[in-house]
């Protein structure tokens, strides 16, 4: 538990240049809070301490403005930062080194039993206002735009905006690599290049009549260029009509 609490704080320095000190980080960061108040409460949820989970709980959202249901999985080293408004349901699984930004939710689209929040692989970025929404997988170090809503799985190392959420960017499979290397933090989960896919498209489609234009020129100019043999031709085969009429 204390070893938990230390990389909690110590994650802080990591991802949060504005951080100073560690009675800083422990007196004014919400995000702490709220998983230090939540590791207590899991605790108590999974010896069955139903209410009381749920009462301390409850206490950490009035607290923080973030609210985290006690039964909630959550690794080491997860990272909220600012945190106001993010809700994490009951059956969500958070891996370890996750960083959720404010407004982030993790929810459920079913009232069924079992298994219906999210699963955030190890690594995961969700920027902010983002909604991850049932039981999906969001894989290894993938990485969720703002304000992006993701009803389905996400591969790992894959970068995903919109609503709903569409892959902009995702790590070529095909390279082989002798060492893994974690990506550097990437505030907001916004990726190097993100363009518009519709834009995109857009590009590809007036390039390709770009191409087919150039191509009716050219087909256009080689007409022009046999039009005289092709009266020639008319000519002598007139010619030769002329001169079988008049043997005969």
């Amino acid at each position: 538990m204390f070893k938990k609490i230390r990389e909690d704080i110590g994650i802080v320095f990591e991802r949060d240049p504005a951080a100073r000190s560690t009675l800083e980080v422990l007196t004014t960061y919400p995000g702490v809070h709220a998983l230090l108040i939540h590791r207590l409460a899991h605790a108590l949820w999974q010896i069955k301490f139903y209410w009381l989970g749920r009462l301390i709980s409850h206490f950490g959202r009035f607290l923080t403005g973030i609210e985290i249901h006690p039964g909630a999985t959550i690794g080491r080293r997860v990272f909220i930062d600012h945190g106001m408004g993010v809700v994490i349901g009951e059956t969500a699984v958070i891996e370890d080194d996750c960083t959720l930004y404010h407004g982030v939710t993790l929810g459920g689209t079913s009232w069924n039993k079992g298994k219906r929040h999210p699963t955030l692989k190890q690594g995961v970025v969700i920027g902010a206002g983002a909604k991850i929404l049932g039981p999906i997988t969001i894989g290894r170090e993938a990485k969720i735009g703002s304000n992006a809503v993701v009803v389905k799985d996400i591969p790992s190392k894959a970068t995903a905006v919109g609503i709903p959420a569409r892959i902009v960017e995702e790590e070529d499979k095909t390279k082989q690599k002798s060492t893994v290397q974690l990506p550097a933090f990437n505030a907001y989960g916004v990726g190097k290049d993100e363009p518009d896919p519709v834009h995109k498209n857009i590009d590809q489609l007036m390039l390709a009549i770009k191409k087919q234009n150039q191509m009716i020129k050219r087909l256009e100019a080689q007409i022009k260029s046999l039009k005289p043999h092709v009266n020639e031709d008319l000519s002598v085969a007139k010619a030769l009509s002329h001169k079988k009429k008049a043997s005969k």
